[in-house]
């Protein structure tokens, strides 16, 4: 009988190695996906041959990344867009599965690309359309903290008729259309969020008019220029990026031959909404980007790289500063430019 317990026993036992070692093996197997490969497009931001070199490094980071959360990515390919368009086709048709892209592309392309991460920059301290803020006589100051966003600003210059204008702002008083009409306006390509389009926005928005309706407008090829025209009186008014002070304000009098401090010679008459940053968006008909726990895993792998020196280096190639989660909403008022200046 003894002998009998005893075979039943090393039976069972055998059973539960058994067992067990199945067990182990199926955790491990569902503990990590395989993905054979991760397509990227990247908008041109610029000449292709530095953003293929320098984003090379990009696809082991987050091979490593991805692993740590469950994923394992066989193969990462990065390439570079021939056209802003060209990535948003790519998106749209799940030829690559994520792309670095602007706010612009994403809402032409949204029927067929989710937005995943929004692009930070370095904010600064003034971040409201109160006007009496930004002409108090405090001048804008970048800040430690990055933000998922950033403003147009209309800037008058120290021409009489930019001072004119601006001195009535400081009272409170709204500008006419015809004031605003008199002056001569410096603009960047019709293109260009800040430059251009938000602008021409705000300018609807308050009197139903856009730059296209404007008698004097000079176009530049560089806000360098845009803002050495504005201190030289070429033009009146410019319209920029709301830091453009900040950005400018050594050069105002070393290379633009400003006659004293630009934040004596310059005042601000207009504020845009916020301008959301570029995207890390993916591709609703991408296969792998049906898994919506794949996606998640990835976002959350491309922040903690963003939040590295050498994957800062890798991000600071397409302009960005790192990233933090994004909303479709956030980009309502790009959706709103696109339908209302066309």
């Amino acid at each position: 009988m003894m002998k009998k317990w005893q075979v039943l026993i090393s039976a069972l036992l055998m059973s539960c190695v058994f067992l067990s070692g199945c067990g182990s093996s199926d955790t491990q197997k569902s503990g990590s996906k395989e993905v054979e490969e991760l397509k990227i497009a990247v908008s041109p931001y610029q000449d292709a041959d530095t953003i293929q070199t320098k984003t090379e490094p990009l696809g082991k980071m987050i091979q490593e990344k991805m692993k740590e959360k469950g994923y394992n990515i066989k193969k990462v390919t990065i390439n570079v867009g021939t056209s802003y368009n060209a990535v948003g086709e790519a998106l749209s048709s799940g030829s690559a599965d994520m792309g670095f892209i602007s706010g612009a592309t994403y809402v032409m392309y949204d029927n067929d690309v989710d937005v995943l991460l929004t692009a930070l920059r370095q904010g600064i301290d003034k971040d409201t359309t109160d006007l009496s803020v930004w002409n108090n006589g405090t001048p804008e100051a970048f800040k430690k903290d990055l933000v998922k966003y950033y403003r147009s600003a209309i800037v008058v210059g120290p021409s009489a008729k930019g001072q004119a204008l601006l001195a009535k702002v400081k009272r409170g008083e709204k500008p006419t259309w015809d004031e605003l009409n008199d002056l001569t306006w410096g603009v960047m390509s019709p293109a260009s969020a800040s430059g251009y389009l938000y602008p021409s926005l705000w300018l609807k928005d308050n009197y139903g008019k856009k730059i296209s309706d404007l008698s004097h407008v000079v176009q530049s090829d560089s806000y360098t220029t845009l803002t050495a025209r504005l201190a030289s009186g070429q033009v009146d008014v410019i319209v920029a990026y709301s830091h453009i002070r900040a950005h400018m304000a050594k050069n105002w009098q070393e290379k633009f031959d400003g006659t004293a401090d630009i934040w004596s010679q310059t005042g601000v008459i207009g504020v845009t909404d916020k301008i959301y940053n570029d995207t890390v968006s993916v591709s609703k008909t991408s296969k792998v980007m049906q898994d919506e726990n794949f996606r998640k895993a990835l976002g959350e792998s491309l922040i903690e790289i963003g939040k590295t020196d050498e994957g800062l280096k890798v991000l600071q190639t397409l302009g960005h500063k790192g990233y933090d989660w994004a909303q479709s909403s956030d980009y309502d008022g790009e959706r709103k430019v696109q339908k209302e200046l066309k």
